[in-house]
Parts: C-alpha cells; structure tokens; sequence
C-alpha cells in the first residue's frame, strides 16, 4: 500500500469518526478522490475491522466515538520491519507523519519478548536508510499546524510568501487552502489565492507568515488534485495548453536519465552516439527548465523554442554573475 493511499485512509478515518455522518459523495469531495475510490477504500476499512455504521435511510457512513484502532496482530517479520524503517530513519526531518509512527513503533516494541528484542538489535545494525531529509524551522511547523487547522474547519487565511517565480519577491495573498500534499520531501499547500484569482500551489516553507481568519469557504465540487496539477512537471500547473518538450541528453549522463521515472509522460529514445532524446508533455515550462540546467552542457533543448529561450535566459543570467575579463 502506497503511502498516499495510507494517507487517505488515515483521512476517511477522521471524517468518519468526526460525529458528522458523510455520504460518499462528501467523502470523495473531502478526501479528492472519485466515489469509486471511496467505496473501495470503504471496503478496506472493514477488512480491517473497522466498524463503519451505515443509516439506509440517510445514505451516511460513520464509525462510533467509542471506537479505537485495535491491536493488530503482526507476525514477528511485519512487527520488525515497522520497527527497523522507524528507526533508521532517524528523526524523519521533513517526513509526514513520522513522528506518530515512531511513537507507535515503540510502543510495539515495549510489547515484544525479550528473544525478539534481541533479534531487532541486530537486524537494526544491518540495516541503514538515507533520505535526502529537508528539516523544517519551527516556524514552518507552526504554519503547517495552522495550514491543518483552516483546512480542516474550512476556513481561510492570510499569508506572506516569498515567491520563486516572482523574482523572490513577498507577496500577500488570502488563500483558502483546500489540500495539502507531501511532495518530494516538502509540503505544499493547494487553495485558491485572492491575488491570483485562481487555484495556486505553496510551498509551505516558503510561507514567511500566517494570520488565521475567520472567513468559511467551500471546496469546488469538481476540486481534484490530479485535475488541478493536471501534467504539470512536478507541483506547479500553468495557463495555456500543455506543450511538449524534447531534450537530448549526452552520453556521459543518458543512463543516469534514462532510468529515472521523471514524469508520467516521459519517451526516452536512445540514439547511435549514446545520447538519448528524452520526451514529455507538461502544463507549463519554467519548473522543468530548472531540472534541465542542472544537467548543464550536458541536456540540450531541441523544442519547444520557448524552452530554448528560458534556458538560454537562465545561462546568460549565470554568465553575467561572473566577470569576463578577469585574468589568471
């Protein structure tokens, strides 16, 4: 099970549990998915013995206050596995939910005998995980609690972002946050800003300040993450059609492309001289055109022009950071 999927389950959970019976259709809007997902996860829900109480006559799904998750009866591989990932993830910087999921893995491990203690020691010095961990300043955490609260009581608020696309300048925006996504070790929120007069993506870190307010609001029926983002390179979708992007990428890193899985749209081609023509279809150029500078002399756009003219932009930008008349 994926861990977006764990995350909508954890998320149905709430909603049922929260003393407001939820038809699927609220369900589905709440937890941005279709009624076909629901149903199934649904099902989920009762193949682990949740006890989902269904009114016929009002169509409505909740689970009694009076129920807690019951123990769960792993075998001694599943329950060291849990233990070993929550361990060696260290402290799980930039990691949804990590912090409960430790706190549960050690409370599995206070529950098991002394000889499997023993064997989770030393499985646990065999085993080391590395993540590209990017650690949040307590003021990020606060803002993403507060990010929690408004989108769970449907209420905006008011925010200071530094901008990326804006030359790094602070913008303020009323935003009514309607989802927040863990995306490549970062947070994201995903609402409608007053200033764009649109639905806009922020990174949560990028948040310099959050006033709460008090002003309600709705999320559109026809809201989907997946619609929103539509094919956009990574989390920020742009006006107009979706354009396709065609890059040759040289011998020296064709492999290191080539075996990646970028983008849901991407062809790779290999060439006779080693190289690769790598394509795909985006909604929006500029978030890809970092991607490609990373690769340097290496990645050469053959189209869109537009691209071409972003990169070209970006390097002489590079270029008149330097002096071009220094001598050695």
């Amino acid at each position: 099970m994926n861990l977006s999927r764990i995350q909508r389950l954890l998320q149905l959970l709430g909603l049922l549990q929260s003393g407001r019976p939820q038809n699927v259709d609220s369900l589905a809007v709440e937890c941005g998915v279709s009624r076909r997902t629901i149903f199934r996860d649904l099902d989920t829900l009762r193949g682990a013995s949740v006890p989902l109480a269904f009114d016929s006559e009002t169509q409505r799904y909740h689970i009694p206050d009076t129920y807690f998750l019951s123990p769960t009866n792993l075998n001694a591989e599943e329950a060291l596995s849990v233990m070993v990932l929550c361990s060696e993830l260290g402290d799980g910087g930039g990691l949804p939910y990590y912090s409960n999921a430790r706190k549960a893995a050690t409370k599995l491990e206070n529950s098991l005998p002394d000889r499997l203690k023993s064997r989770l020691r030393r499985v646990s010095g065999a085993v080391e995980i590395k993540l590209n961990h990017s650690p949040q300043p307590e003021e990020a955490e606060e803002v993403y609690q507060q990010l929690v609260d408004a989108v769970g009581h449907r209420r905006s608020v008011r925010i200071r972002y530094k901008s990326l696309f804006d030359d790094g300048e602070e913008i303020g925006t009323k935003l009514s946050p309607y989802k927040l996504l863990f995306s490549r070790h970062s947070w994201y929120v995903i609402g409608r800003s007053s200033l764009h007069r649109s639905t806009r993506t922020f990174k949560v870190g990028r948040i310099q300040s959050l006033e709460s307010l008090e002003d309600e609001f709705k999320i559109p029926t026809g809201f989907r993450v997946e619609r929103y983002l539509r094919s956009a390179w990574h989390m920020i979708p742009e006006e107009g059609p979706d354009q396709e992007v065609v890059v040759r990428f040289h011998k020296l890193v064709a492999s290191n492309v080539a075996e990646v899985q970028w983008h849901k749209t991407q062809q790779v081609t290999w060439n006779d001289d080693g190289s690769i023509d790598f394509r795909v279809t985006v909604s929006g150029l500029r978030e890809m055109s970092w991607w490609i500078l990373g690769y340097g002399e290496q990645a050469t756009v053959l189209s869109p022009p537009e691209m071409q003219q972003i990169v070209v932009g970006h390097a002489r930008a590079i270029i008149d950071k330097y002096p071009t008349n220094s001598q050695a």
